[in-house]
């Protein structure tokens, strides 16, 4: 009798998470980046499903993450020695993505709790992997990181961006900046009670360069040689285009 009780007990979580499951939509599974690429918003929505009523008590929230391709970096901090700007220590990153969004249904501290925040890696400092570092206060290396890139549009975290009807359909707008990388984008949406993650739920987004830019893009990886005599070449041109309309105004 105790041996069922308790697997009744370990079984009570996992019968609550199958009552509300999440379904996911996306204004757009692709991105094309093109010459005239100036960013793109993308609409994430869902809606909640349910064989039970609404339970009582905590309300229901939603968190939604997009992250762009992983890379591995190294983050700087430069000194003034002898009265020069000088690298004086480094960390490795092993794991920082290019891009990464994350918008909440209210303050992210109210919506997940710290140890769901870590198993799930859903704040942006959560998501960016550094080990081994050997320098003294490593953490201020990713916040820098982290700033530095928020400042570009490349990370952000909107409190409150998801918007819930009648909780069960929701949506957020991801604004993705011109500066993408190309790759697949990952999707995540967490549906959360009590700040412990009921249901969770995977997208991707697909972004490629086409066109010319996919043209560039080639030509500067496969054939560099080339590459470097087109810039150069094009580059003379411009300047020597400029030059003669400036003369020619003078002249006129």
């Amino acid at each position: 009798m105790r041996w069922l009780l308790s697997m009744l007990f370990l079984l009570a979580p996992l019968t609550a998470a199958r009552a509300e499951q999440v379904v996911l939509g996306l204004s757009h599974s692709n991105v094309q980046i093109t010459t005239s690429f100036k960013g793109s918003d993308i609409l994430v929505f869902g809606a909640v499903k349910r064989e039970e009523p609404i339970p009582q008590g905590a309300p229901l929230q939603v968190v939604v993450t997009v992250e762009g391709p992983s890379e591995r970096l190294t983050v700087y901090r430069k000194d003034r020695v002898a009265g020069v700007w000088v690298n004086t220590d480094a960390v490795e990153v092993d794991s920082a993505p290019s891009f990464y969004a994350v918008s909440t249904s209210g303050p992210l501290e109210e919506v997940i709790s710290a140890t769901e925040d870590l198993r799930h890696h859903i704040s942006v400092p959560q998501a960016i992997r550094s080990v081994g570092a050997t320098v003294q206060d490593p953490r201020a290396f990713t916040e820098a990181l982290i700033r530095i890139r928020r400042e570009k549009g490349l990370y952000s975290r909107n409190e409150g961006g998801v918007l819930i009807e009648e909780a069960t359909l929701f949506s957020t707008s991801i604004r993705l900046p011109a500066s993408l990388t190309e790759g697949t984008y990952k999707t995540r949406i967490f549906l959360t009670r009590d700040r412990q993650v009921l249901s969770r739920i995977e997208g991707t987004i697909e972004v490629s360069k086409v066109g010319l830019e996919r043209w560039l893009f080639n030509l500067s990886t496969m054939q560099p040689l080339w590459y470097g005599l087109m810039s150069l070449a094009i580059a003379v041109v411009a300047g020597w285009g400029a030059s003669t309309v400036t003369r020619l105004l003078k002249n006129g």
